[in-house]
């Protein structure tokens, strides 16, 4: 997997930036962006996408530590899922206050918003 990283229009970045962060603060409100004006931006709708992987992976990690809890790794996936997205929270808020269209690690390369 590579790590790409893209620089948006700048006009586009800054006026979508606060559009672009808000989705890594809270990830259900992913789709925001894409109901409102910013609906046409590149630079939100990348953001958007990441945002909805990093949802996705708490989701899935919240699945996987319930459903394997009687094993003992089950207890090991809630804070390795935890510590994860909010590293890649935080890396998000950084690219996307930076202006740049910059992959997450691991789940960033995970196109569900075109």
């Amino acid at each position: 997997m590579t790590e790409e990283t893209k620089k948006a229009d700048p006009s586009d970045a800054e006026k979508n930036k606060a559009m672009a962060i808000v989705g890594y603060i809270i990830p259900i409100l992913f789709f925001i962006p894409l109901v409102t004006d910013a609906k046409n931006s590149p630079f939100a709708k990348f953001h958007a996408n990441q945002q909805l992987n990093l949802l996705l992976l708490w989701v899935v990690g919240q699945v996987a530590g319930v459903v394997l809890s009687f094993v003992f790794i089950g207890f090991l996936i809630f804070p390795i899922v935890m510590i994860a997205g909010l590293i890649f929270m935080i890396l998000g808020i950084i690219n996307a206050s930076k202006g740049e269209m910059k992959e997450l690690p691991v789940i960033g390369g995970i196109k569900l918003i075109s």
